[in-house]
């Protein structure tokens, strides 16, 4: 079904056939996964009008046909040169061809052009990204399940955090947990106490937890697909004026998540967080949220997925941010469930 709404795209842009590419086996193609379920070296193969299919070197090819049902193999030493008869053979006739951008080196792309001279190139990176919006049952399936094991490790980790001594200590335990649960991760986990929680990008180090607010942000890969979750928690024992500023943020992204309606533009749902913070706007430093799938970073359409993630960073002082991952599909649905009271550890 996937493949079929690609390939309609594919006919109206006047595309003959789409070339999906990953040559590194230590990663893989965030289209590829989308459409096959495979994550490993290969080609994925999008003819406009018949079945697409999967090329992938031999030793790849018992995975592969684990995700996908049409599978060749091809010569890696001579990669493009296998494709080309690999196509032949296929009776795949083609002129115009349709190449991620995004997600092709230039050695790559050099390669490509020389072997097909006489083909015109034309990029649908943004094509697949708009495809990607659209979430089918299989794929909330998953961003369900993503969300609910992120959603264990994060309250395992609360339940724990009297044993962890340093920022590195919450880190380990929570990549060892998704580790646990057969899962990657979406992001490398952030870990920020004390002054440090003013950085929103901040990277864990192995320095002991510093009294005050710690920012803990996290996901999971569960099949391919992300989830991702903040919660602050205060180390020490807080002030009136803390617990204030933390329930104030609260109140906001529950309000925020509460008055998402339908064809309500993203600036539109922003600038209503920038008002409802006030004084404190001067002191939320990135955007409201983003859509999540396949990356974690994703495009947001039909049935969204997307992070409502307000925060407050006062530098080398402190820092709050409080994230959920949602479903909006004609009303929302709050995927990440661990508490978002204030926790005191």
């Amino acid at each position: 079904m996937k493949a079929g709404r690609f390939q309609y795209c594919l006919r109206a842009n006047r595309i003959d056939l789409a070339l999906l590419l990953n040559l590194d086996s230590l990663d893989y193609n965030h289209n590829m996964l989308y459409f096959t379920g495979y994550k490993g070296i290969g080609v994925f193969l999008i003819p406009k009008n018949k079945k697409p299919f999967l090329v992938v070197p031999e030793m790849e090819v018992e995975r592969a046909k684990k995700s996908f049902n049409k599978v060749c193999q091809f010569d890696k030493k001579r990669l493009f040169e296998s494709i080309k008869q690999i196509l032949r053979k296929n009776k795949v006739k083609f002129r115009t061809l349709g190449i991620d951008y995004s997600s092709i080196n230039i050695n790559a792309f050099r390669a490509l052009k020389k072997e097909f001279k006489k083909t015109k190139i034309k990029d649908v990176s943004k094509e697949l990204l708009n495809l990607r919006k659209i979430k089918d049952e299989e794929e909330l399936k998953n961003l369900r399940k993503s969300c609910s094991i992120a959603d264990s490790i994060v309250r395992k980790c609360l339940k724990s955090f009297k044993k962890f001594r340093t920022e590195k200590d919450v880190a380990f335990f929570l990549e060892y947990e998704a580790k646990k649960a057969s899962c990657g991760l979406s992001f490398p986990p952030i870990v920020a106490s004390g002054k440090n929680a003013s950085m929103p990008h901040y990277e864990p180090q192995n320095i002991e937890l510093k009294k005050g607010f710690c920012v803990i942000d996290f996901g999971v890969k569960y099949r391919g697909y992300c989830s991702d979750i903040t919660r602050t928690v205060y180390i020490g024992k807080p002030s009136e004026k803390e617990k204030q500023i933390y329930n104030f943020l609260l109140k906001i992204q529950n309000n925020l998540i509460k008055n998402i309606k339908i064809n309500k533009k993203c600036d539109k749902i922003y600038n209503e967080c920038v008002k409802q913070l006030n004084n404190y706007s001067k002191y939320f430093t990135h955007g409201l949220g983003h859509g999540v799938g396949v990356e974690i970073h994703d495009k947001i359409g039909n049935k969204m997925v997307f992070t409502i993630e307000p925060g407050i960073y006062v530098a080398n002082k402190f820092g709050i941010r409080i994230e959920d991952t949602v479903l909006f599909d004609k009303k929302v649905s709050i995927l990440t469930k661990t508490t978002k009271e204030m926790v005191i550890v």
